[in-house]
């Protein structure tokens, strides 16, 4: 059996200009294109078990002090309170620093995803669909510079749809 892990961006932080912060709950997507299954492969599969599994031992351990209201939320902490939605945004600088990586932002996970998918011959409207784009011209438009290899299948194709003349060789010098 095939598994799978439903994404909807569940959260929207929105901040005002007084700097004081408002989050909206709501347990749908911003767009359609938002709301996306994909499969769950490998470690993913494996994290995401071990996550529900410290889930149900954090429950039994809480008892009435673990709070239901999310339950069935994967970012929720030992005490079942929904993690903020910037949470990983604001953590993701000190988690790379502890692991020696180079200085960059979460959201350029996003375009490493695209680029290794890119390189790796994945089509660019199945790369909108991994990342929830509502429109290809977004995707396309981002991510299509980094398509070298279709740049050299199309040259090859150039090449070998044409003829071209053998350079010092022209009809004027008797060629045939």
């Amino acid at each position: 059996m095939s598994q799978k892990l439903n994404l909807v961006d569940a959260d929207t932080l929105l901040s005002t200009p007084m700097e004081k912060t408002q989050i909206i709950e709501q347990d749908s997507a911003k767009t359609k294109s938002s709301m996306r299954t994909l499969p769950l492969v490998g470690s993913f599969r494996e994290y995401f078990l071990q996550v529900k599994e410290a889930q149900e031992l954090n429950k039994k351990a809480c008892g009435n002090c673990y709070n239901y209201e999310y339950d069935g939320y994967v970012f929720v902490d030992e005490l079942g309170e929904r993690m903020k939605p910037d949470y990983l945004t604001s953590q993701f600088p000190a988690f790379i620093q502890r692991h020696g990586l180079r200085k960059m932002r979460f959201h350029d996970l996003c375009h490493s995803c695209a680029s290794l998918l890119l390189a790796n011959g994945v089509p660019l409207k199945q790369i909108q669909e991994w990342l929830g784009h509502s429109d290809f011209s977004t995707t396309a438009n981002i991510y299509a510079h980094l398509d070298y290899s279709s740049k050299l299948s199309s040259a090859q194709a150039m090449v070998s749809g044409c003829r071209c003349p053998r350079p010092g060789i022209s009809k004027a010098n008797g060629a045939t």
